[in-house]
């Protein structure tokens, strides 16, 4: 049997614009990608936790240490400069995967800086 179970997530990340014109996505500085292993176009979701919505998008590979957080296109709407989300990406893993999996999670400051890492 396979499982979803959470992949990597980057928590309390602050967004750091809203872009309604651009076609969609969550645009995310580089190096947060990296160190939480999402991938360009990788489907995550977004959990606001300033205004409780919940949305799903893919991922923009954003200026490497910008600290970038953008919201784009339609999501744009859900979520606003300032606002505190969670980034959550999951995956599909056989029961052999999970029994050992471990998630990353980034910790960042309120500048989307890393200040902790653990998995």
């Amino acid at each position: 049997m396979q499982r979803i179970m959470l992949k990597a997530k980057i928590h309390r990340a602050s967004v750091t614009d809203a872009n309604l014109d651009y076609e969609g996505s969550i645009t995310i500085d580089e190096a947060l990608m990296e160190a939480a292993d999402i991938l360009p176009f990788e489907q995550v979701q977004i959990y606001n936790v300033t205004n409780g919505n919940r949305f799903e998008t893919y991922t923009i590979k954003g200026e490497r240490n910008s600290g970038v957080i953008c919201i784009n296109g339609a999501a744009a709407r859900k979520a606003s400069k300032g606002d505190v989300v969670i980034i959550a990406s999951y995956g599909l893993f056989f029961e052999q995967e999970y029994a050992h999996h471990r998630p990353k999670l980034i910790y960042v400051d309120e500048a989307n800086r890393i200040i902790k890492k653990t998995g």
